[in-house]
């Protein structure tokens, strides 16, 4: 809901600030006193095209800055949220002009781009005349309120999951054919590097067990040399190591016997005497069994150079060629049995594509029905608006070929606003004050549906009074009971019927000419609606007349 406004220096207003309530607030003044700047000033901070005429005269820039209650407007606050401009449930749109150079907009204190200032706008608030905010004009918000009226919110998101599953199968199917453009080379190469690789995996896998071998055979005859010494050393030789070890431990024997502190060394000594045999004996066996295998060799370095020469071709390590083993066996059975998912996703495809088609026929039932019944109801609203003869229908045509999100509906507001005439898109076929009476009668007959939160009808009554200008203003009182609403009038008939009051007022001096817009008292009120019913004076009789417009039901 719009809470508030402030103009400085906009074509005739200096400055102004004006406070907004809920309900239906009437805008009148004589004519060309301004009224216009109040819309123009609400399309500027909504994403209007903005112009360096617009500026007052002699000054450099000019700011319009409105702000709104986001309590009863969860599209806007959802779109705030996803920009990451919330602030609570308030919003500060803000525009400022400069007289050299372009215009620059801000919500909520922060910069954004005209376009996304407009995208916010039209869940901020709707003007029905001829002005750019026209939202009723647009297919998209037909569609909307026409589903919004038949209650089909499920139905809609049923068609669009079915949409959206239908057009990620295409996508995979499509990627699918684009893999299988270029398959057959694909599993030419996979077989090639597969047949090479199998030979060398398990050797990759025993990579440790493989180096140490080829270690082996490669030092045999220095293994085999060394040890051989070791083993003389140690019991071999004349003397060794351990007939040395063993005269010892028998003299330590005899010395323990004379003193027994002298056994626990001799244990020591023993123990060394049986190791250094054990050793000796190993080696012996080390080397009896170690064998010098040239042709071994030759194999183990043929292996590991092939192991070497695959891992450097595919760069991995030796120790990786085995995994990438089995993500080339992997691939190339995707490949081979691309044939069989190809038949599997088309026949997914078909059965996702008969989903969407009986969720978009349901939708496209609603539609027609809810169509209709708004058909009926406006047509019957604009004869009461003094458009008698006009007809308003809503076309729902289906057009199965072109499917999209929203269904496979082509939703047009056509009208006929005088007899004889053929329909034409709403757009076309209404001047100027025949669309906002139009407008009128549509957003009276689904005044539940939209969730935008504030409308402005700019001069609704052109072209009618006497009754059905009494029928208006209880329209506008009744969508002013559920929305907020401000109308910019000429009738009495329509501004009695307002909760609120805003009078503009243009006042000129020798040097300056300026607009203002002030909030009525009842007292002052009853003064301007006498004013509006017309006379060179204000008669007793006629303000008698206008208060019992104002306290009349």
């Amino acid at each position: 809901m719009l809470t508030h406004l402030t103009i400085r220096n906009l074509v005739i207003v200096r400055e102004l600030e004006l406070e907004f309530a809920s309900g239906m607030t009437a805008l009148t003044g004589e004519t060309g006193a301004g009224k216009s700047i109040l819309i123009d000033a609400l399309g500027l901070t909504l994403g209007d095209k903005a112009s360096p005429a617009l500026i007052r005269t002699g000054c450099e820039r000019a700011e319009v800055s409105s702000e709104f209650d986001l309590s009863d407007c969860p599209a806007a606050l959802a779109w705030l949220q996803a920009h990451d401009l919330d602030e609570d449930t308030q919003c500060q749109l803000r525009r400022v002009l400069v007289r050299e150079g372009r215009s620059r907009a801000y919500v909520n204190g922060r910069p954004i781009p005209q376009s996304q200032l407009r995208e916010l706008g039209e869940r901020l608030l709707d003007i029905h005349g001829q002005h750019a905010h026209q939202s009723l004009v647009r297919p998209a918000a037909q569609r909307d309120l026409l589903d919004a009226y038949a209650g089909a919110a499920s139905l809609r998101e049923a068609v669009s999951s079915a949409y959206q599953a239908v057009q990620e199968a295409r996508s995979e199917l499509d990627d699918l054919r684009q893999a299988a453009a270029d398959r057959d080379n694909r599993i030419d190469y996979l077989t090639f590097q597969i047949g090479e690789l199998e030979p060398v995996a398990p050797l990759a896998r025993d990579l440790n067990a493989l180096e140490s071998e080829h270690a082996r055979l490669a030092h045999a005859e220095r293994l085999q040399q060394e040890t051989a010494e070791i083993a003389q050393a140690l019991v071999e030789g004349d003397p060794d190591v351990g007939s040395q070890l063993g005269r010892l431990h028998r003299q330590l024997l005899e010395l323990a016997e004379l003193d027994p502190q002298l056994a626990a060394p001799a244990e020591l000594l023993e123990s060394a005497v049986i190791q250094v045999e054990e050793a000796g004996q190993a080696l012996r066996h080390y080397r009896d069994g170690l064998e010098i295998d040239p042709a071994r060799l030759q194999t183990l370095d043929d292996q590991l150079g092939r192991l070497h020469e695959l891992a450097r071709k595919h760069r991995v390590e030796v120790a990786e060629l085995p995994a990438l083993l089995d993500r080339f066996r992997a691939e190339l059975e995707t490949l081979t049995a691309a044939d069989h998912h190809l038949e599997q996703l088309q026949s997914r495809i078909r059965t996702l594509q008969t989903a969407y088609e009986k969720a978009a026929k349901q939708l496209s039932s609603a539609r027609r029905e809810a169509a209709q019944r708004l058909s009926e109801t406006v047509s019957d609203y604009m004869q009461r608006l003094n458009m008698q003869g006009g007809r308003f229908e809503v076309a729902c045509e289906a057009d199965p070929d072109n499917p999209t999100r929203h269904g496979v509906d082509r939703i047009r507001f056509m009208v006929s606003a005088n007899p004889g005439q053929p329909l034409a898109p709403l757009a076309e076929a209404a001047s100027g004050g025949e669309l906002s009476r139009i407008s009128l009668a549509i957003q009276v007959a689904t005044a539940d549906c939209s969730d935008i939160p504030t409308l402005i009808f700019d001069e609704v009554d052109v072209g009618i009074g006497g009754a059905v200008a009494e029928i208006v203003g209880r329209m506008l009182r009744g969508l002013g009971e559920r929305r907020q609403v401000l109308c910019v009038t000429h009738l009495p008939q329509v501004a009695a019927r307002a909760h609120h009051h805003l009078l503009v007022q243009k006042q000129t001096g020798k040097a300056h000419t300026e607009t203002r817009i002030e909030p009525l008292e009842p007292a002052q009120r009853v003064q301007e609606i006498a004013r509006m019913l017309g006379g060179v004076e204000i008669t007793a009789q006629t303000l008698a007349h206008a208060q019992e417009m104002l306290t009349g039901d």
